[in-house]
């Protein structure tokens, strides 16, 4: 993976210097104020906010979450106050507040030119370094068009207008079922990313045993959690095969050795997700078993990311079979 490495867990990638490659993902810690008294977020790498819109969202119909046995479902519904409040209120607080952790405005929309207009109107504020893009909205630029993110084209004409708004980092997320990160990958390297964050929920439906139906208020969701780590694993190793730009894993990363997987698959970054809403601390957890992994390993973090892809200790796995082809924001 590009980027230089230091000898312990400092990490430089996209031309920025991350303390250590423990995240919070977008959407469980809000904009950083909202955990900021039970985390002390400058001890981590860094956080991605809550995805912005361009106008405020509400969200989804209640309930928008509910656990399974090996994970949880949600459908939140991407609600956010909108880019301009944003603009005016959090990203000050992020800039006075937080010092060491790096941070990343997580961007949504639902065509290419609302994608470039939140970012026109976010660029300007201070308090962040990148922006990360969620390719999981439905494209609808077209009746029945898919999300961005398993349509190669739709996903790089996202990327393509939001390039001319910023000079900051663009970090493309990806969704699991994406039948071939192939033809995605490429089309977003020639459109302009920086980096790529695998990977955003699996669809998933939960239904109530008694009435038999969903027990979400949107009906289906986005399945996270530890049922999601297999896959997020595969996910990172597959799309190392096609570009050397750093990559971010996330998906059901609870402990120092699931993150340990992410960077052995080829992950130079990762993110805690789901078990932060279990045990808001997971992260500093996480944190120090990664740090043990590094100290038994000389050489500091670099010779942990990439590790399986290196030694071979990880067979060619078989390309993955067609999946569902909806995503859940």
């Amino acid at each position: 993976m590009s980027g230089r490495r230091g000898s312990g867990l400092e990490n430089e990638l996209f031309g920025i210097t991350f303390a250590n490659p423990v995240l919070l993902a977008a959407g469980t810690c809000g904009f950083g104020e909202e955990l900021s008294d039970v985390v002390e977020l400058d001890r981590l790498g860094g956080f991605v906010t809550k995805s912005v819109t361009l106008e405020p969202r509400g969200g989804n119909p209640a309930p928008r979450v509910t656990e399974f046995r090996a994970g949880m479902l949600n459908s939140i519904g991407l609600a956010n106050p909108g880019a301009r409040d944003v603009l005016r209120t959090k990203l000050p607080w992020l800039r006075d507040r937080i010092r060491r952790a790096r941070v990343i405005i997580s961007v949504a929309g639902h065509s290419a030119s609302e994608y470039a207009e939140v970012i026109g109107i976010l660029d300007p504020g201070e308090g962040f370094e990148g922006f990360e893009v969620n390719l999981s909205c439905p494209n609808d630029t077209r009746l029945g068009g898919l999300p961005f993110a398993l349509d190669p084209d739709a996903a790089a004409r996202v990327i393509e207008a939001v390039r001319p708004r910023t000079q900051r980092p663009l970090i493309a997320k990806l969704a699991p079922n994406t039948p071939d990160f192939g033809p995605v990958i490429r089309r977003l390297e020639a459109a302009g990313v920086d980096g790529f964050t695998l990977v955003n929920t699996m669809p998933g439906l939960v239904l109530d045993p008694e009435s038999g139906r969903p027990v979400l208020g949107a009906g289906p969701g986005g399945v996270s959690g530890p049922a999601l780590r297999a896959i997020g694993v595969h996910a990172v190793w597959r799309a190392a095969e096609y570009t050397a730009l750093p990559l971010i894993g996330v998906g059901g990363i609870a402990e120092g050795e699931d993150a340990e997987q992410y960077l052995m698959a080829g992950a130079s970054l990762v993110q805690i997700g789901t078990a932060s809403f279990w045990d808001p601390r997971t992260a500093e957890r996480v944190l120090k078993g990664v740090e043990r992994a590094v100290t038994r390993r000389p050489g500091g973090l670099g010779t942990l990311v990439g590790l399986a892809r290196r030694s071979g200790a990880a067979q060619q796995p078989d390309a993955p079979a067609e999946a569902a082809v909806e995503n859940h924001v």
